[in-house]
């Protein structure tokens, strides 16, 4: 596999300690690692088999989220994130990936949303699409404001293909921070907890104390409470690790405070060696530091990092408490006496052992990608499309245009296979039209359309009732009943959907079944039809003054069988039909060919076959076009029936 790795770290360097983690993973598993960074440069272990590309760099100060600074300290400006862009997207077409993983985007990094939008639109343009995947810690920082919430779960819908979470649901599902739809839960593949350095540790006698505070400036307060707290510990020697965001100033005075028995230097890239010979930790509850105590064995004493409303830390210290794993001083609190008496408490507990918890999360993650890949991979060769190919090149060879438009059947409120359904015609960039039951339609359905560009509504009769007889077919505006009555009913079906559809209403009728009285036709003008849909080549040779008829020719669902998808050999030869018959003049050449789908009853297979269906024909560089375009326009009202 070719993989495209792209992170951003703001302030610690966590995040691209996580990411480097899974490039060399990777790379180990021999694939072809590309890493992306655009956060400050940072100290990356052993990347020798994964390529490392660093963009021009934003970091924050403190808590400010929304304040980007380069390298100069001073705010960024458009150019620096455009050469930011251009770079990531420069690397997306050299590396042409199987895989991209976006680190924490789109659970996080707002700020960036300009960059990494723009790096999924490119990703999923690509014939092939790569497989696209959202790399996350296990416990999130929510906004507060239910519409980001929404955001990111509709980019999630519409972009990405699974969620790779570091962690491990028996200690903390991701549920526990942040809030999850059945849609995005289905995306969820829980890794283990990423481990940069898996290798085992040699086991000491322990002895001595810890403190270490990740790299960020933000533990400048830990490491001066440390200090006190060491001068009324005195039995024991003190090793305080200092990472490289405390300024030299800070780091100097830290070293001329430091009683005899603390020693203050730099981190160290053998922090978990001094960690297996440590009796008690005193760190943050960062990801990357509560994994090295989980895998050292070490008591620890977490003091989360709680400015600006962080949630993170310390939901993950309390559930280790609870665990009975840690000791908690909390930031607010945070005095040299608490530290003292913390740490004395964990004194007198034996070491916590390796705990029953994931901690492979960066192979773990690798087999995920790879049988992802694999199943995806599988399922496309399944198809065979090439009659279908066959068919679309003798048009374009006899100069015949194909169209293609999308049609789906009973929408009547908003719903997750509602969302499911608009994320995949999004993702493809093609317009769908929902045929609405008037009678049944809500509000929330409205609503969902409200500001979609290329979704509208059509009516899908008046009830979507069965008047037919049991020994014939389903029908609601068939032959049996009075013309009258039905006339009545279309009409209220084009009133009450108007009413709450508004202008993502266009006053297309869509009989339920596809069956139609040929007498009800000509009277749909007059109530307000511009055009009419079923299921069928139209017929050149009956014309209908002032109606357009643009039908559907594919139903992937096995409907007197399995109701799921109907065989595939089958689906290309009935495409390949309708695209034959357009150039052998059989059916008429300007109707586009129509897809039928109803999302209500979609299967996973269904799902499937319906992406790589559009994924296949966009390929092929059909056309596929825009509902307005084919209802709206006027020098096609005209059409034959």
């Amino acid at each position: 596999m070719r993989v495209l790795i792209a992170v951003t770290h703001l302030l610690g360097a966590g995040h691209l300690t996580r990411a480097a983690a899974l490039a060399r993973a990777f790379a180990l598993a021999g694939h072809k690692a590309t890493l992306v960074s655009g956060g400050r440069p940072g100290p990356l272990g052993d990347c020798e088999r994964a390529k490392f590309v660093q963009l021009p760099s934003v970091h924050i100060v403190g808590t400010d989220f929304k304040t980007l600074l380069n390298e100069a300290e001073e705010p960024v400006e458009e150019a620096h994130l455009a050469e930011r862009r251009a770079l990531l997207l420069d690397q997306l077409r050299i590396t042409r990936p199987d895989v991209l993983i976006t680190e924490l985007f789109p659970f996080g990094r707002r700020v960036l949303a300009d960059e990494f939008t723009a790096l999924l639109h490119e990703a999923r343009r690509m014939r092939p699409r790569p497989l696209i995947l959202s790399s996350i810690r296990d416990i999130l920082v929510a906004p507060t404001r239910q519409d980001r919430i929404r955001e990111a779960h509709d980019r999630l819908a519409r972009c990405y293909d699974a969620v790779l979470v570091h962690g491990d649901p028996q200690l903390i599902p991701l549920g526990a921070s942040w809030p999850l739809d059945e849609e995005t839960k289905s995306l969820l593949r829980y890794t283990g907890y990423v481990d940069e350095d898996p290798a085992p540790l040699d086991r000491h006698p322990r002895t001595g104390i810890v403190v270490s505070g990740g790299s960020s400036a933000a533990s400048l307060p830990l490491y001066r409470a440390a200090l006190e707290a060491a001068r009324g510990i005195s039995d024991r020697s003190w090793r305080i690790l200092v990472g490289r965001g405390i300024g030299e100033a800070d780091f100097r005075s830290l070293q001329t405070d430091a009683p005899a028995h603390a020693t203050v230097e730099r981190a160290r890239t053998d922090f978990r060696a001094l960690l297996a010979r440590a009796e008690v930790s005193v760190s943050q509850a960062g990801y990357n530091t509560v994994v090295d105590v989980l895998r050292a064995g070490v008591r620890p004493v977490l003091v989360p990092f709680e400015a600006g409303n962080e949630t993170e830390q310390r939901l993950r210290a309390e559930t280790l408490k609870a665990l009975d794993l840690a000791e908690i001083v909390s930031e607010a609190d945070l005095s040299p006496e608490r530290l003292i008496a913390a740490i004395a408490q964990a004194l007198s507990r034996a070491p916590t052992g390796t705990p029953p918890v994931s901690l492979d999360g960066a192979r773990g993650s690798v087999a995920i990608t790879e049988r992802l890949l694999r199943k995806t991979s599988a399922l496309h060769r399944a198809i065979d499309w090439s009659r279908l190919d066959e068919a679309l090149a003798r048009a374009e060879d006899r100069g015949c245009p194909i169209g293609f438009w999308w049609r789906d059947d009973d929408a009547v409120a908003h719903t997750p296979k509602l969302d499911r359904l608009l994320n995949l015609a999004d993702r493809y960039e093609v317009g769908i039209g929902l045929a609405a039951i008037p009678e049944a339609v809500q509000q929330s359905l409205a609503d969902r359309l409200q500001g979609h560009e290329t979704a509208y509504a059509l009516v899908h009769g008046w009830s979507h009732a069965n008047h037919a007889p049991l020994d014939e077919k389903k029908a609601e505006f068939g032959t049996h009943r009075p013309v009258a009555t039905m006339e009545i009913e279309a009409a209220d079906g084009l009133q009450k959907a108007r009413a709450c559809l508004g202008e993502r209403l266009l006053p297309v009728f869509v009989p339920p079944w596809n069956r139609i009285a040929p007498e009800l036709l000509p009277l749909l003008p007059g109530l307000g039809y511009q055009a009419v849909s079923t299921f069928r080549d139209r017929d050149r040779h009956r014309n209908v003054n002032d109606l357009v008829q643009i039908n559907t020719h594919l139903d992937p669902i096995d409907w007197h069988g399995t109701r799921s998808v109907a065989d595939s050999n089958a689906l290309v030869a009935q495409l390949a039909g309708a695209v034959e018959r357009r150039i052998d003049g059989a059916a008429d050449p300007d109707e586009p060919i129509g897809l039928l789908t109803h999302h209500l009853v979609h299967d996973e297979p269904i799902w499937f076959f319906c992406e790589q269906m559009l994924d296949h024909l966009l390929r092929r560089k059909v056309r596929f076009l825009q509902i307005p375009r084919l209802f709206r326009n006027k020098s096609r009202i005209m059409v034959e029936l």
